[in-house]
């Protein structure tokens, strides 16, 4: 298990490195402590080929110019927050308008768009990063000084596991996840239409015209967002149903888990055999099937386009600031916020 350590670039006088997490089974997780991004997975295929499964790019320049947060931890809110307001102790809060007339990911401002403290790690069976940054209060509007820690950890089982810490002093909002898109053919060879998604989750969030949580609660039973048993992420984009229509032919919602650490996400693709099992404690994943992807710049030499990675984001529900029957993102002042999700890397038919 080591970690390497090396300049990536410049942004606003700072210097921005790139962290190498490699474990003694031959994967490789990089990352930065810009938006503390992952700009690779390395990890092999049923053949044993050590591929990369995650989009991303080898310049900071191309991060700036077109990264749809490939990689990146988003917060302090991760999601829309409708019309860039809310209420919280009687006192009304206002947030950049960053996507339309809404608040998305934490402003341009948010935790992706700023360098962060590191300490690297070594064990003999684990690795990682420990990345720190305190949100002064005010920042992109909301308040409180927080104190933020994430943690990448690799270990020897092909585990990354993320962690989220953090604490404030005043009530605030804070609701963090990471924003890497997945694809699972190795190096982009294919999109992501025929991998097979397994999602433990009965219900669905019902989405209006600006992407936003209706309130709605919708059973899965009978419609394309059934994952229960597996389906392949084509069925999305290939359906005539309204709420898929309207995120631009695919999936871009919210799915309430109906159980925590316990292979509740199940990512296949048949064709390299590479599996991708996801355990969390939050109580609901966004699955984004990239739909929005623009098709003007390239990826590692692949054109962008639709559909070349997905996304699952682990999460408390989006906006909930504004909907009280979910599941609240109020930090209060003193209190922990704790989260964790582990990302297995393995190949079918192996544990």
């Amino acid at each position: 298990m080591e970690v390497s350590k090396e300049k990536f670039g410049e942004i606003s006088g700072q210097t921005v490195h790139l962290f190498t997490i490699k474990n003694d089974k031959g994967m490789t997780v990089t990352c930065l402590d810009y938006g503390c991004i992952i700009t690779k997975i390395l990890a092999p295929d049923r053949d044993g080929e050590v591929e990369n499964i995650v989009l991303g790019f080898d310049s900071l320049e191309e991060y700036l110019e077109h990264s749809p947060y490939f990689g990146a931890v988003v917060g302090r809110v991760a999601g829309r927050i409708k019309e860039g307001q809310f209420e919280l102790n009687g006192q009304s809060y206002s947030l950049p308008r960053n996507e339309s007339q809404n608040h998305i990911h934490g402003g341009p401002k948010g935790f992706s768009h700023v360098v962060w403290e590191t300490a690297v790690f070594e064990k003999e069976n684990e690795a990682g990063v420990e990345f720190s940054y305190r949100s002064p209060d005010g920042e992109e509007g909301y308040p409180g000084n927080v104190d933020i820690k994430v943690i990448y950890r690799l270990n020897n089982r092909n585990e990354l596991v993320i962690s989220y810490d953090g604490v404030s002093d005043q009530d605030t909002l804070l609701n963090v996840t990471n924003h890497s898109y997945f694809n699972l053919s190795g190096n982009l060879k294919r999109k992501i239409l025929d991998h097979t998604l397994t999602l433990k989750s009965d219900q669905f969030l019902e989405l209006d015209r600006e992407l936003l949580p209706t309130g709605q609660v919708v059973d899965v039973e009978n419609t394309p967002f059934d994952f229960r048993k597996g389906q392949k992420l084509q069925r999305g984009p290939a359906s005539s149903h309204a709420q898929n229509q309207l995120v631009g032919n695919g999936f871009d919602h919210p799915f309430l888990l109906s159980g925590n650490d316990q292979e509740e996400i199940i990512l296949v693709d048949e064709e390299s055999g590479r599996k991708l099992v996801v355990e969390t404690d939050q109580p609901s994943v966004v699955l984004y099937t990239g739909n929005q992807l623009q098709e003007n710049f390239h990826i590692r030499g692949t054109r962008s386009e639709k559909y070349l990675g997905v996304c699952l984001e682990t999460q408390g529900p989006p906006d909930s600031i504004h909907h009280p029957q979910f599941q609240s993102a109020i930090l209060e002042k003193g209190k922990a916020y704790h989260a964790e999700t582990t990302y297995h890397f393995t190949t079918m038919n192996s544990k």
